[in-house]
């Protein structure tokens, strides 16, 4: 029997993803944010089913797709809008924008606009942990297309050959920007290449919550108990196109429709717990109210911060002595 305090704080969290990415996606349909945008619309379940079995003290490396990962982490959503706006309240200053979110303060190492590019940084961080001799585990979240980089086997052969306490969750989503992942790929399954490296993989469906959850349990705590990596393979599927304003001329209307009503993972979750007498419409009416709530003042205080001021462009460098001129 699942309990009703982590139901609530599924739901919650799958909302709040949702709502803040399609503020954000209406926003940057309008050029009020600057830069690109990748939103996670559909792929709720899977960083709200991870990161339910994290704490604070525990790492998570993410991705260009990085809005959700954040907010299931507990990353305040009104300073990632900030920064998304890029205003000076946001996490980085307003100088990361939507790809370079992060909060030490709750183990979120940092989105990251380099394909691949978590990898080695999630295992630096396990590698500290370890050495620290700490339970903390880390967690780096990676795409189908992002398997056949080099870092994700400099990485896996490390963490393996070490036993470092991390878990490798691939968020297959079937396309790698424009591309479909099967005809890059060399494997249908990306969890098959843990073979290589001598550790577990494991599939789980990526838009049931629940599944997510018990499947990533299991390889978190093994990590925690010492006895190294996994990789976690979560099928789902990209709703939205590679980014905001893709025109998506690689895939058609009707199969991103299709996809997303048969599996929209929120869908899902309030057809489960109505079903089964778990939660009632109006828990989940409240949830929703209180999300609503949350994102239109995490929105009003994007658009009341200030921009930052010319003369902070090189603050916050490694290094002294830059020059605005």
């Amino acid at each position: 029997m699942v309990k009703k305090e982590l139901l609530e704080n599924f739901y919650t969290t799958m909302v709040k993803i949702r709502a803040f990415e399609m503020r954000i996606e209406e926003f940057s349909l309008k050029a009020e944010v600057p830069g690109f945008v990748h939103l996670y619309i559909g792929e709720e379940a899977i960083g709200t089913g991870v990161m339910a079995n994290l704490t604070h003290a525990d790492y998570i490396q993410s991705t260009h797709r990085g809005h959700g990962h954040c907010i299931a982490k507990g990353a305040q959503t009104d300073r990632m809008m900030a920064e998304i706006f890029g205003k000076k309240t946001g996490y980085c200053k307003g100088k990361g924008g939507s790809m370079h979110i992060a909060d030490f303060s709750v183990g979120m190492l940092g989105a990251n606009g380099i394909v691949g590019g978590g990898y080695t940084l999630a295992t630096g961080a396990a590698l500290a942990e370890k050495i620290k001799g700490t339970d903390t585990v880390s967690v780096v979240f990676f795409g189908d297309g992002a398997s056949n980089r080099g870092t994700f086997h400099e990485a896996m052969n490390m963490a393996a050959a070490w036993k470092l306490p991390i878990v490798f969750v691939c968020e297959n989503n079937e396309w790698a920007s424009t591309t479909p992942y099967l005809t890059t790929t060399s494997v249908k399954d990306i969890a098959d290449r843990a073979v290589g490296y001598g550790v577990p993989g494991t599939i789980c469906d990526g838009n049931d919550v629940f599944e997510v959850y018990e499947t990533a349990k299991e390889a978190i705590e093994r990590a925690r108990k010492g006895e190294g990596p996994s990789i976690v393979e979560c099928k789902t599927y990209r709703i939205k196109g590679h980014f905001v304003g893709d025109p998506e001329n690689y895939r058609t209307k009707e199969e991103v429709q299709k996809r997303f009503t048969e599996n929209d993972p929120i869908t899902r979750f309030e057809e489960k717990v109505l079903a089964e007498g778990l939660m009632t419409e109006k828990e989940l009416e409240a949830i929703r109210e209180a999300v609503e709530v949350e994102i239109e003042a995490a929105v009003a205080f994007a658009h009341e911060s200030p921009y930052p001021d010319a003369e902070e462009l090189y603050d916050d460098l490694y290094v002294d002595g830059g020059s605005a001129e």
